[in-house]
């Protein structure tokens, strides 16, 4: 009788195990410093926001972020996620390329990611880089530019002028030049991501003179140029997400640039054991991580984003490499 109920016993308990299911898998914890645009910048970390908050629904992570607010901000934010003991903490932008790297040298057993920059051989190991090649969908929305402006003038507003938001500049400028030769392109910065002033009135002065169609690179810069358009009742090109909700009849297309989709990936490859750190990933046509904004087809002739569709097996297939300096692009247009 005392083996029985043993047996009965042990019985009871697997069935208990069984009804309850399987030990459920690690919560994996991520988050997110943002650049000085903000988690809403209706942009470049808004985009990345959403790529955490798919890993939440899809694979079931717990997520979070710190905004910064000015560039001082970036390694205390880093500081302070690390100490709170996530998996993975990403940092949003170029600009925190030394507050990441110096992180994680100090803290070799954290995880970390960022987005636009690569440190090449001096990658640390617990590092993993997600970069674009922004050119490409930046040529795309430059060749419908070029082959919709009717004043043959078209602008490009840049945020702060670095190697990364030239590969925007070139590659739309060819674009353009590719699509209509004839083509003047009007180009300024504005040293900044977040002065929307600043992005309205470049925006208006290249209205003022003749440009019809005007595309920025420039985070928040960029509301105040698509503002511009939508008063003056020209046309904007959005860019990192698809920006036609700013402005549905004035912003023509959208160069998007996936960071949701690179960091849904990376956050994936955590998950899974397979995180790519010491290295990094680079996001193109090829694989989704760029293209141009589903919204198009409301403004772009169909007989036009045929075209570019065919670009797009040409870029893919390696007939058309895309500028993304100066020099290329000089040697592409000649």
């Amino acid at each position: 009788m005392k083996k029985l109920s043993v047996v009965l016993t042990v019985l009871a308990c697997c069935a208990m195990f069984l009804a309850a299911g399987p030990v459920s898998a690690k919560k994996f914890k991520v988050a997110m410093v943002t650049d000085v645009g903000g988690v809403n910048d209706q942009s470049f970390n808004q985009s990345a926001w959403e790529g955490h908050k798919r890993a939440k629904d899809e694979l079931g992570v717990k997520i979070a972020y710190k905004e910064s607010k000015q560039d001082a901000d970036y390694a205390p934010n880093m500081e302070t996620l690390t100490d709170a003991g996530y998996d993975l903490i990403w940092g949003i932008g170029f600009l925190m390329g030394d507050a990441i790297k110096n992180t994680a040298l100090i803290n070799p057993d954290q995880k970390y990611a960022i987005i636009d920059f690569a440190y090449g051989d001096e990658t640390p190991k617990n590092v993993g880089c997600a970069v674009f090649q922004e050119e490409q969908p930046s040529f795309l929305v430059g060749y419908i530019a070029g082959k919709m402006t009717k004043t043959n003038k078209v602008g490009f507003v840049g945020g702060i002028k670095f190697p990364l938001i030239e590969k925007f500049e070139y590659g739309y400028m060819a674009g353009v030049k590719l699509a209509n030769p004839d083509c003047e392109v009007l180009s300024q910065y504005a040293e900044s991501f977040t002065d929307a002033a600043k992005g309205k009135a470049i925006a208006n002065n290249m209205y003022q003179q003749n440009a019809d169609i005007v595309f920025h690179a420039s985070g928040g810069v960029g509301d105040g140029v698509i503002e511009a358009a939508k008063e003056k009742g020209k046309w904007a090109i959005g860019v990192d997400k698809d920006q036609n909700f700013l402005a549905p009849d004035n912003v023509l297309t959208s160069a998007m640039k996936r960071v949701d989709n690179a960091v849904f990936d990376m956050i994936r490859q955590m998950t899974e054991g397979k995180f790519k750190g010491g290295q990094a990933v680079v996001y193109n046509l090829s694989n989704d991580g760029v293209g141009i904004a589903p919204t198009s087809s409301k403004h772009v002739p169909k007989a036009i984003l045929d075209e570019v569709d065919a670009l797009v097996a040409k870029i893919k297939g390696g007939q058309i490499t895309v500028p993304a300096t100066k020099k290329e692009y000089d040697a592409f247009v000649k």
